[in-house]
Order: structure tokens, then C-alpha cells, then sequence
């Protein structure tokens, strides 16, 4: 069985700094795309930050260079450190892996629940 286990949310002040971590058991963690998604009231879902097989990362442009994005594959684990924090961050952040083939509908995809970051003062 598939599983992915967001913590590290919580309750922060502007400015401040948080580390999510998504531990994922279930999956040959290696050789999947992780990503940290985010869904904000009233707004749509969004892709914040990916990470390849290769260790390759990429941002969207309103967390670049506040958040950082890494794995660890022998803890079949990713996090998203996340520094500066401002009320605009406030969301559900969820966890997401993804595995392509040749052929899309092969592909595979998982979600975990996730974790609910707050920023506010």
C-alpha cells in the first residue's frame, strides 16, 4: 500500500521559517518525481516546487529563492524547507509522486493528505 506522510506544518509568524517533510513508504521512492503542491482557500492548486530522480529542482516564481526543495532517497523522503514566510503562504501544502512511462497512461501518481501551513502575526 501507498502512502505519503506530510508533517511539519504548523502555525508561524511572518518571516519565519518551516521544514515539511513527506516520508513515503510503498513506492521505489528513487525512482519518482516528487513535488509539493499547495491549495489556499478560494484558490486553485498549485505546483510550488519539483525535484527529478537526477536531484533537479524547479520553483514556482513566488517561492523561488525562499524555498528549497530536497530528497533523500535513502529515507524515502522529501522536504521543502520554506524561509521568509508570508501570510500569501498560508495553505494546505500536499505531497505528490509521480512516475512516468513511455506511455502516459501508465503513468503513476500519488498524493498524500496534507499538512496545513499557517502565517500569520
Amino acid at each position: 500500500q501507498v502512502q505519503l506522510v506530510e508533517s511539519g506544518g504548523g502555525l508561524v509568524q511572518p518571516g519565519d521559517s518551516l521544514r515539511l517533510s513527506c516520508a513515503a513508504t510503498g513506492i521505489t521512492f528513487s525512482t519518482y518525481v516528487m513535488a509539493w503542491y499547495r491549495h489556499a482557500p478560494g484558490k486553485q492548486r498549485e505546483l510550488v516546487a519539483s525535484i527529478t530522480t537526477e536531484g533537479n529542482s524547479n520553483y514556482v516564481d513566488s517561492v523561488a529563492g525562499r524555498f528549497t526543495i530536497s530528497r533523500d532517497n535513502a529515507q524515502n523522503t522529501v522536504y521543502l524547507q520554506m524561509n521568509n514566510l508570508n501570510p500569501g503562504d498560508t495553505a494546505v501544502y500536499s505531497c505528490n509522486a509521480r512516475r512516468f512511462a513511455l506511455s502516459p497512461k501508465y503513468d503513476l501518481e500519488f498524493w498524500g493528505k496534507g499538512t496545513l501551513v499557517t502565517v500569520s502575526s
